[in-house]
């Protein structure tokens, strides 16, 4: 078996899981292609008795029963002479095969896939509940471990399931994209050498997603590689995108409407702009919609300092989705149906690409949060991250600040993002901007803590005498790795 990169928060749950005196039941959640199955075929490989399952997708319960049991009889080198007619007795053949192995070693029971095997008519869940709280909770020995890719509804049937299930969870695990450090660790495993610019603009595209990652050749620039992989009607990621969000959510067309929406706006939308631009009704399937949404890792609720609820924003962080939609999706048919060989080296030249690299770089650092603190030294100090914008009018001059920090040490952070090709140079303009932007925010928020510009960028900023009377401290990629 190959090495787990990265995942340490991950591997020390699923360490404690196996080392555990009590029977353990984990639910493991996260959006496709992220190596949830990797991860734990990886990990409890060579760790004791291992049964696997793995639903397979629109397939009828005989077809399920009839692939569950095949695995079973080669797990076990057993003959089954009579096929299960429910899955109670599916399970109960697997409980027949637990109690005759041994006490002395972990059995680890996996069902992968888990929304596709409980579908709705098959009683899966209830024969799971019966199995589970009558027999597996009593073995010490044993670990269950349930998985799926689709979020939402393992949340709603599992993780806060109100029915046999309900409390009977001992552990949980969301498994998010890879962090720049962990993107970075993968592409050094495959001998793929990039420095830390190029590695962002390679998770602007596809983001943290091993699967994705997986497809780039060594000896390759970033340029071929988005290309070719995107850009071609063979390339991995260039039909990506519908299948992405079929397999995470029903009726998911509403769920495109919603990130379509968001694709367009750097600054994003409050809950009551967002649904009436995209058309969906305020209400019960809305709130479904966006915490769906927000659970699977696509989109971020962020709050506005010192405003009402009703003004925080929603936001698309979800790399792929924002590349496809404003790259490919305007194209897709011309650049499909003829030779566009040169159209990705014509964009990356152009001032679009630049001006969006600058937002997609805001949401990066958005999912880095916590390197940005810890460059800053604010580790141990309670901190919380908002946004903050106010509308100018014929009386008041407008501002926005792109990232927020409000520091329980009486301090805030007023941190605005730049992603340049070079050392950013602080410009007399550009100071006099700033100076500004942190008066009018002192008086338009009455704040009394203490304000600290601080310029998040590429290759830090320009040492000069404006720099150091306009900028109180900055942090350069280098700390999001």
């Amino acid at each position: 078996m190959s090495a787990i990169i990265g995942r340490e928060l991950e591997l020390s749950l699923l360490q404690k899981t196996l080392k555990s005196d009590q029977a353990e039941f984990i639910a493991v959640y996260g959006r496709r292609r992220v190596g949830k199955t990797y991860l734990l075929t990886t990990f409890f490989h060579n760790k004791g008795a291992y049964f696997e399952f793995s639903g397979i997708n629109d397939a009828d319960l005989k077809t399920q029963l009839k692939s569950f049991c095949s695995i079973l009889a080669r797990t076990f080198d057993m003959q089954i002479t009579k096929m299960p007619k429910d899955w109670l007795d599916a399970l109960d053949l697997l409980l027949q095969q637990i109690n005759l192995l041994a006490k002395d070693q972990k059995i680890i029971l996996f069902f992968d896939e888990l929304p596709w095997i409980a579908t709705p008519k098959s009683n899966f869940l209830s024969a799971l509940d019966n199995l589970w709280n009558r027999y597996l909770s009593r073995m010490p020995h044993v670990i269950l471990v349930v998985c799926g890719s689709a979020a939402s509804w393992m949340l709603d049937n599992i993780i806060s399931n109100t029915g046999g299930l309900y409390g009977r969870l001992t552990r949980k695990l969301h498994l998010l994209p890879f962090t720049l450090q962990e993107t970075k660790q993968l592409l050094a495993s495959r001998n793929i050498e990039l420095d830390h610019k190029q590695i962002i603009e390679l998770y602007m595209t596809m983001g943290g997603i091993p699967k994705y990652l997986a497809q780039i050749e060594p000896g390759k620039s970033v340029t071929q590689t988005i290309s070719e992989q995107f850009f071609t009607r063979v390339g991995y990621l260039a039909g990506e995108f519908h299948k992405l969000y079929a397999s995470l959510f029903k009726n998911y067309e509403k769920h495109i409407k919603i990130v379509r929406v968001l694709a367009k706006s750097h600054s994003g939308f409050t809950r009551d702009e967002l649904l009436d631009k995209a058309g969906i009704g305020t209400g019960g399937t809305a709130s479904k919609i966006l915490r769906e949404l927000e659970e699977s890792g696509f989109i971020l609720h962020f709050g506005c300092y010192n405003s009402k609820k009703a003004l925080a924003k929603y936001r698309l962080i979800d790399q792929y989705s924002l590349f496809y939609l404003k790259w490919i999706e305007p194209h897709e048919r011309q650049l499909f149906a003829t030779d566009q060989a040169n159209y990705w080296l014509q964009q990356i030249n152009s001032n679009a690409w630049q001006s969006w690299c600058g937002y997609a770089f805001e949401n990066i650092c958005l999912l880095h949060l916590d390197k940005i603190q810890d460059a800053l030294g604010l580790r141990g100090i309670h901190v919380t991250a908002h946004t903050w914008y106010l509308k100018g009018d014929h009386n008041k001059t407008g501002a926005q600040i792109d990232l927020l920090l409000d520091r329980a040490d009486n301090c805030m952070n007023l941190c605005e993002i730049k992603f340049y090709n070079q050392v950013f140079e602080i410009t007399k303009p550009y100071a006099e901007e700033l100076n500004a932007k942190k008066e009018i925010f002192r008086m338009g928020t009455n704040s009394k803590k203490s304000l600290f510009t601080t310029i998040i960028s590429t290759y830090g900023i320009q040492d000069n005498a404006r720099a150091r009377e306009s900028v109180q401290s900055q942090v350069t990629i280098e700390a999001l790795f």
